[in-house]
């Protein structure tokens, strides 16, 4: 029988905010990590062609699981063979994949709190047990290797993700390296979400196929290819589990969107256009983090990548959903529980997302300064 798992609090709150747009308000969304800006050009342009001369069906790109394996060249220096590479309709179904591939049921997966909603209900789905590794300021909200290795008894499976969700926080490469020595030694599997890769505003991001040959790598064409409605996606799996990968995909979910397919391996090549997203977000960041000492946030998970910002709202409240709600009904500004995210400290967190344009941050700005100082201080928190 599969587990209960809890909702994605951020869609009751992306909901709401739907609502009130439907009654007029002018709502600005930071609840969700989704870049506004349209597919790259090039993608779009190809996908008109596609419309008009293909009429499509069940496929699956060889020439996009070619590109994909040069990116790994280029980016990385790493060779990978395309047999290895499974194309899924976004990263939700490639983590589905390697987790059903990798490990029977009560196996016990790691991975880091707070961390990615959806690693600890999909993990409970599949009928797993979620082994939650706190992580705070001393690690920069991140796994290390020696909260890894400390674990008793050994799980059989690790998540980990760099640039990481809800904090934006990166895994030097030293670090990744430890991690993945720590995982050989006690037959820990990797799962690697890297869907972050090439948003970052200083430190260098490596992929942990760097360091463990055998991981699986999630990505997806959501996030720096600013595709999410396209959900397109690909698994690089082990290469001891390829055959097993392919044949669970054609079974649970048959290809990704012929269309999207065509289209993502036109936005592969549109670099220069990207980059430029990558420039908004970066001054996106840079005005959020002058504006958070205004609104009396200044405990912060250090954003080095994605588009986050993870601040401690404990001197306002304890319940981040309520006071996620309350911003939203009274500012029009859409934000993320910090629940999602943590069970355990996350109802005093909350999570912006700056994957707007930069007037909409600004316009966010303007309403969240005054509101917050109108706000009072929870003398629990002095």
């Amino acid at each position: 029988m599969g587990q209960d798992i809890d909702p994605f609090r951020a869609i009751t709150i992306s909901k709401r905010a739907h609502e009130l747009k439907e009654e007029g308000r002018r709502i600005l969304h930071m609840e969700f990590g989704q870049p506004s800006t349209p597919a790259p050009k090039a993608a779009i342009a190809r996908s008109h062609e596609v419309l008009d001369t293909d009429p499509m069906g069940y496929w699956e790109s060889q020439p996009l699981k070619a590109r994909i394996c040069q990116h790994y060249k280029d980016m990385y220096g790493v060779d990978i063979t395309p047999g290895r590479i499974v194309i899924t309709n976004g990263a939700s179904p490639a983590l589905v994949l390697a987790l059903a591939t990798a490990f029977s049921p009560g196996d016990r997966i790691a991975f880091a709190r707070p961390g990615y909603v959806a690693y600890r209900n999909t993990v409970r789905a599949l009928n797993f047990e979620g082994v939650e590794i706190p992580c705070g300021e001393d690690t920069r909200y991140q796994i290390s290797a020696a909260a890894l290795d400390a674990l008793d008894p050994v799980p059989q499976g690790v998540i980990i993700a760099s640039p990481a969700n809800p904090t934006g926080t990166i895994i030097p490469a030293a670090e990744l390296a430890a991690i993945a020595e720590v995982a050989k030694a006690k037959g820990i599997r990797i799962i690697s979400d890297e869907i972050y890769h090439g948003l970052s505003f200083g430190p260098e991001i490596h992929s942990m196929l760097e360091y463990a040959p055998d991981a699986y790598i999630v990505n997806s064409f959501s996030k720096y290819f600013s595709m999410a409605p396209w959900r397109l996606g690909w698994l690089v799996s082990p290469p001891d589990m390829a055959r097993r990968t392919g044949a669970y995909i054609g079974n649970l979910f048959l290809t990704a969107p012929s269309l999207s397919q065509h289209a993502g391996l036109a936005a592969m090549d549109a670099r220069e256009e990207l980059e430029g997203h990558v420039e908004v977000y970066r001054r996106n960041r840079e005005l959020m983090l002058e504006a958070l000492p205004k609104l009396g946030l200044e405990k912060i998970a250090p954003p080095d990548g994605a588009f986050y910002i993870y601040a401690d709202v404990s001197r306002y409240t304890d319940d981040s959903l309520a006071f996620c709600l309350k911003l939203l009904e009274e500012t029009g500004v859409a934000t993320a529980p910090g629940v999602d995210f943590d069970p355990v400290d996350g109802n005093r967190f909350m999570r912006f997302s700056f994957a707007l344009s930069t007037p909409q941050i600004e316009e966010a700005i303007e309403r969240l300064v005054p509101w917050f100082g109108a706000l009072e201080v929870r003398h629990s928190h002095l």
